[in-house]
């Protein structure tokens, strides 16, 4: 499969161009970038064929998809323009600022019948894969309460970066929408989509605490329609922060810090915390799910409504955090997928 890398913008853009080439199935072409001498110069470092032109790119009957790291308002035009051109697209979350967005792009790519794939990584790993086993078997009974944070200290100012090691136009409110939730916080914001259902209301608070035009710390409060509450927390200012997942439930709890994992259940004949022997195996990368996807017509587990959903939660935290108030989801039309 040849594909063409759509602009060096995100930093994870150099992660999927390696992976890329670590796939059998891929194999790289050209790149396309909106600044045309870090394009060039990337090009230049992996050895293939710079292209000025988006236009040129797309209609190559040689190029069958796209990995678009550009900024994230660009994403909606470009991944539509792509799908129209028939090409298979790979892209960084988020997919777009709004449920409404994301909706159209979906339609364009149903309609000429192309994979989208957005990454949402760590659905893929042991440590979701364990917590969402133990709700599936009902260690945990009714849930009742979850807690997700992922956080590092991108933001912290240093001798050498005086804003911190993430590049400056992370903190282009234009290019990316926001700061440390539409960001960082995707990822508690789909693990909690999975593992609670279906959400009701939020309210959160993004905050500038170091002033960079968009925000560098956030939480959200969650009510899910089951019941249950949640607590989404995410930010560019902790050091040494290790990603946590907590799971309450009537009759059990899952706590995982970092890769340590610890359980306690009426269901386990002790009511001691117990760790697993073995963690399930983690299942293909989003990347090689959408190259089987392309191939075999493999049907990916990581979804449409996963997406959406991820959208759905990030546009009702920013309102709720403008405006000060409780957000129904219902309120703005948007509609969950399962």
């Amino acid at each position: 499969m040849n594909v063409a890398l759509l602009s060096k913008w995100h930093v994870h853009a150099v992660d999927y161009a390696r992976e890329a080439n670590e796939n059998e199935s891929i194999s790289i072409k050209m790149v396309w970038d909106e600044n045309p001498d870090r394009g060039a110069e990337w090009a230049s470092e992996l050895n293939v064929h710079f292209e000025p032109n988006l236009d040129d790119v797309l209609s190559n009957p040689e190029i069958d998809g796209v990995i678009v790291t550009t900024a994230t308002n660009r994403h909606k035009d470009i991944i539509i323009a792509a799908a129209n051109h028939g090409k298979h697209i790979f892209t960084e979350k988020v997919l777009a600022f709004t449920v409404e967005e994301c909706e159209e792009i979906y339609q364009v790519v149903e309609k000429n019948n192309v994979q989208l794939m957005v990454n949402l990584p760590r659905l893929t790993e042991s440590f979701y894969l364990y917590a969402q086993e133990a709700v599936d078997k009902g260690l945990l009974g009714d849930i009742t309460y979850i807690r997700c944070r992922v956080a590092h200290n991108g933001s912290v100012p240093s001798k050498e970066n005086p804003k911190g090691w993430l590049p400056e136009h992370f903190y282009n409110k234009e290019e990316c929408g926001g700061g440390a939730l539409i960001d960082l916080g995707a990822h508690p914001i789909y693990l909690t989509n999975r593992l609670g259902g279906k959400v009701k209301a939020v309210t959160g608070k993004l905050n500038e605490f170091y002033q960079l035009g968009v925000d560098d710390n956030a939480v959200v409060m969650v009510e899910y329609e089951s019941g249950a509450m949640g607590m989404i927390e995410t930010g560019f200012l902790s050091f040494g922060s290790p990603q946590q997942l907590e799971l309450y439930g009537t009759e059990g709890t899952l706590m995982i810090e970092g890769q340590n994992e610890r359980i306690k259940s009426k269901h386990l004949g002790t009511d001691e915390w117990m760790t697993s022997e073995k963690l399930p195996e983690p299942i293909h990368s989003a990347m090689e799910q959408w190259v089987q996807a392309i191939q075999n017509g493999n049907k990916p587990s990581i979804t449409k409504e996963d997406v959406l959903n991820l959208t759905a939660i990030n546009e009702a935290a920013a309102i709720s955090s403008q405006e000060g108030r409780r957000v129904l989801l219902s309120q703005l039309g948007i509609k969950q997928g399962i």
